[in-house]
């Protein structure tokens, strides 16, 4: 048994490339998932996606410039990430369009542009690593670069963790403070954008939302709590990317697919019996007035 055990889920790790992908992917648990938890609560779940296709012009530029030098591709990344989000507010505030439609315009405009530059610059090859990663070929330069963003990720979202609970809680107060609104805002955005572009590397811009959408939706159905919500929605991450690569490795399967298809199934697995809203609760609340009329009997 021990043995067993021991080949499954300890041998794996032998490999240098197993252990960076699994340190690479347990950095990306940690930050991914708490954006999105405030994604949810702000409404705001379509707009991880949509900056996920919105960076990918600028890793082609990347690309294009300098090969597969991830720094390159990065910078190119957050850049166009966030001129992506300041376009879609300009046009937001000057045309009185919704955020989101806005949004969701420039991540079309944006994926098509990308898709072409690659496809014009590079091979089929290139163009299927940049759309969904390769978390197996993480060398030391990308684990480093995705450690730094996670780990900048996570201390400012410590430091303004207050002022988006008050703007998740009680938006009215905040939307009150016109310059604190639009900062924190801002600040927000930029975090999103920096962790997608550490994302494209292991998972790429197509799946690089899956971790932080996938367990952040699941958690909805087991707390109702914020740190609740955070705390489990990085657990199933790290479940997720560890399971995922186990997985990847023993049925030889590609590696991205497995961790964001083992988040759907912690997903499907939460809508189904998870504490709160889930299928089993609602059977549960259904079935309780008949239980309480016949022990009245």
């Amino acid at each position: 048994m021990l043995a067993l055990l021991d080949a499954w889920f300890v041998a794996p790790f032998g490999y240098g490339f197993m252990r960076r992908a699994a340190v690479g992917g347990l950095a990306l648990s940690l930050a991914a998932p708490p954006l999105g938890v405030f994604l949810v609560l702000r409404g705001m779940s379509l707009i991880g996606d949509a900056m996920a296709h919105a960076i990918l012009p600028g890793v082609a530029l990347g690309f294009l410039l300098a090969g597969f030098s991830l720094p390159a591709m990065s910078i190119g990344g957050v850049l166009f990430g966030l001129l992506v989000a300041l376009l879609a507010g300009a046009v937001s505030k000057m045309g009185g369009q919704r955020e989101d439609a806005a949004m969701a315009s420039f991540f079309i405009i944006a994926l098509a542009a990308g898709v072409m530059m690659i496809s014009l610059g590079g091979s089929s090859v290139d163009l299927t690593h940049v759309l969904f990663g390769s978390i197996l070929a993480i060398n030391s330069t990308a684990l480093l670069l995705i450690a730094g963003i996670t780990s900048l990720i996570v201390v400012t979202l410590a430091l303004v963790f207050r002022a988006l609970v008050v703007e998740c809680l009680d938006p009215l107060f905040l939307r009150g403070q016109s310059r604190r609104n639009a900062w924190v805002h801002s600040v927000f955005l930029a975090l999103l954008v920096l962790n997608l572009t550490a994302g494209f590397q292991t998972l790429g811009t197509l799946m690089a939302v899956g971790l932080m959408m996938l367990p952040a939706t699941a958690a909805r159905f087991w707390s109702k709590r914020l740190e609740g919500l955070i705390g489990i929605a990085v657990v199933l991450a790290m479940l997720s990317s560890t399971g995922g690569l186990l997985l990847s490795y023993h049925l030889d399967i590609p590696s991205g697919p497995s961790i964001i298809l083992l988040a759907g199934v912690g997903y499907l697995f939460s809508a189904l019996f998870g504490r709160y809203h889930s299928l089993t609760a609602r059977l549960r609340r259904k079935a309780a007035p008949l239980g309480a009329e016949s022990t009245s009997h």
